[in-house]
């Protein structure tokens, strides 16, 4: 008969290692995955400029939907309900940072994160058909003209987005996957060369004799030239990372917190405010004239 010592010294009677229970496995993983998340003051961040502008469109709805509503400019209406749609994507994704480090949550953070993309994409590329159409046609005419070139160009780009990210499951909106992916980086690389030579070719037309084909308002080129510049060092960041820089990662990193944190209130401030804040006596000024002149807002006032 075997004595107690053999009993617990049987190797077929010996129990798993802890590391090998389910549970324990399955924890060990999460945390590993949690562990990919941003920091507390990356997501605080990206929360508190994005409530403090939705706050902000709120605070002025009124004001601002019956100045609409009186001057009646086609144009403007759309680029507003367009910022206040890209708001608050803007706001939900900011908000939901941890989805993309979730066990289960990675779709629709995908998918959040397309729509979100999308529709400041839609702003940015609309302004940019603006300030590049030659012949400036007043109304609806400039409306469609915007609208269906921004439509067609961010419509290829989602779809692109949509076939790697369902498709071939490249993590381009996982922050924490993907670091080494040549793939997600050579196509972020291709998306910010092309708005960087867009808004290059813009400031170089400015700087030509060409330059009166663009409209007659200094805001707009300091937008460009801030657009230019962020682009710019978001594609130095892309390139770096796609070469396996860890600093690269770091720097496309911040530069996609100030896009999410900056640009809506700066898109605002340059193309917006000013329509809002004026007073109606003030309506034909030198400033308007221009713009008008220029195409940006409707013909036909009260």
């Amino acid at each position: 008969m075997p004595t107690n010592h053999e009993i617990t010294t049987d190797p077929h009677l010996s129990l798993p290692p802890l590391t090998s229970l389910p549970g324990k496995t399955d924890g060990h993983n999460r945390a590993l995955h949690t562990s990919d998340c941003h920091g507390l003051w990356h997501d605080a961040v990206l929360v508190v400029f994005s409530v403090g502008f939705v706050v902000y469109l709120a605070l002025h709805t009124k004001k601002n939907v019956k100045k609409l509503c009186n001057r009646r400019s086609y144009i403007v209406i759309s680029y507003y309900a367009l910022l206040w749609l890209a708001t608050l994507l803007n706001l939900a994704w900011s908000s939901l940072q941890a989805w993309q480090c979730s066990p289960g949550k990675e779709a629709a953070w995908n998918v959040l994160s397309l729509f979100t993309a999308s529709g400041m994409l839609c702003l940015e590329i609309s302004l940019l058909a603006f300030l590049l159409q030659e012949d400036y046609s007043t109304g609806l005419d400039a409306l469609a003209h915007n609208f269906v070139v921004s439509g067609i160009v961010v419509g290829v780009d989602m779809l692109l987005k949509v076939i790697y990210v369902f498709g071939f499951g490249v993590p381009l909106f996982i922050d924490g996957a993907g670091s080494s992916n040549k793939v997600k980086w050579g196509l972020w690389i291709i998306h910010k060369l092309l708005l960087t030579a867009v808004y290059a070719f813009i400031l170089f037309v400015h700087f030509s004799k060409w330059r009166d084909k663009l409209p007659p308002r200094p805001a707009f080129y300091n937008y460009i030239v801030i657009m230019f510049v962020v682009n710019a060092v978001a594609l130095f960041a892309c390139g770096l990372a796609g070469i396996g820089v860890g600093f690269g990662i770091w720097l496309y990193n911040l530069t996609d917190v100030c896009y999410h944190s900056f640009y809506l209130p700066f898109l605002y401030i340059t193309f917006l405010a000013d329509f809002f804040q004026e007073d109606d006596f003030l309506l034909e000024n030198a400033y308007y004239s221009e713009m008008k002149d220029a195409g940006f807002f409707d013909a036909d006032w009260d």
